[in-house]
């Protein structure tokens, strides 16, 4: 039988949690122009005997807001006396964007652009580079919680570099059918941490702005998943799930004219080469154009507007080497389960 190791007391920001305890602290990342602080709120969660230091964090985009309700339930439900290793939860890490409902910091810059930053660069620079210098780089594992962009909404997924075997280790342990072979963007908080060596997988699901019980359900269970793969919780899936099918590629469906979208398919479907995915009219319906599918495979992502530009993205396909089938098939019976999921979370509240 292996031996135990105790926990050690877990210092971040110049605070100390110690073993068992947890404790909120605060990162100043700015000050408002009335020289108010603005603070990023981060909970450390200590635990008792020795394991990872896994960071959850979300609203990196401002707008994204599903990640800052799976790390709220996430909280609800730790216990520091039965978990092994750390816990850094991180519901806001762009505040400023959080409270202008905006992707973007006042600068206009991408935050998730900006890492590792610079203490002499732009606001978004010098933020990135104040959260990833000062409370990443203490990780050894990250869960990156994200949505689709405003007015475009995706099927719950995990990009990851899969090149890396931890990295594919906690996409595969998250449970999403559907996982994405990324590649790693220059800026981005996966790239940077990457490049110290800490496994990142990013999770992506719904919509900006808007609760997507779904959405929220699949994350806090693949939360709990990883988790249970990294031996910090107890216990084994409920049901096991299928092993998630990896998508060789993804490319967008752009319109071709300016107009009125009437989508034929929705997230999740499969769809097959020359297939109509939408059609694009003028308002007063004189003129028509199909949006054909290029490629068979899997929408995983798709524009809410109905009204669309010349170039706009409508329409985000996933490609694999297995049949489509196969993964509308699993798709299907993973969102049943959430569903049950998010029934019994309900019913577990309303009981409280």
């Amino acid at each position: 039988m292996a031996k135990v190791r105790i926990n050690s007391a877990f210092t971040l920001l110049g605070e100390t949690v110690g073993v068992g305890e947890r404790k909120t602290l605060a990162l100043e990342a700015a000050k408002l122009y009335t020289h108010s602080p603005l603070n990023i709120p981060i909970e450390v969660v200590n635990g008792v005997q020795a394991g990872p230091v896994l960071m959850v964090c979300a609203a990196i985009h401002g707008d994204e807001l599903n990640g800052v309700e799976v790390v709220r339930q996430l909280l609800a439900k730790i216990d520091a006396s039965q978990l092994r290793g750390t816990l850094i939860a991180v519901p806001i890490v762009n505040v400023f964007g959080f409270i202008h409902k905006s992707r973007y910091l006042p600068d206009r810059r991408d935050m998730n652009r900006s890492f590792p930053g610079s203490i002499r660069g732009s606001l978004a620079g010098r933020m990135a580079h104040m959260f990833f210098s000062q409370v990443a780089i203490h990780c050894t594992h990250i869960i990156d919680l994200h949505t689709g962009a405003i007015h475009r909404t995706n099927l719950p997924q995990i990009r990851a570099n899969l090149s890396d075997e931890a990295t594919a280790q906690m996409a595969n342990a998250f449970g999403t059918p559907a996982v994405i072979d990324a590649s790693l963007r220059n800026g981005s908080l996966r790239s940077e941490a990457a490049n110290l060596g800490i496994p990142v997988i990013t999770y992506e699901a719904g919509e900006a702005l808007r609760f997507d019980p779904i959405a929220i359900a699949a994350g806090m269970q693949g939360v709990d998943y990883v988790m249970r793969h990294l031996k910090m919780i107890r216990g084994k899936r409920a049901k096991k799930l299928p092993e998630p099918i990896i998508a060789s590629s993804t490319s967008w469906v752009r319109a071709e004219v300016d107009g009125i979208v009437r989508a034929q398919v929705s997230l999740g479907e499969r769809v097959i080469k020359g297939q109509i995915l939408a059609y694009i009219s003028s308002p007063l319906g004189d003129s028509e154009l199909e949006l054909l599918a290029p490629r068979s495979g899997i929408v995983i992502g798709q524009q809410t507007m109905p009204l669309v530009n010349e170039g706009d993205a409508v329409f985000h396909l996933a490609y694999f080497a297995h049949a489509n089938s196969l993964v509308e098939q699993q798709l299907e019976t993973f969102i049943d389960e959430i569903s049950d999921i998010e029934d019994e979370l309900k019913t577990a509240e309303l009981n409280n």
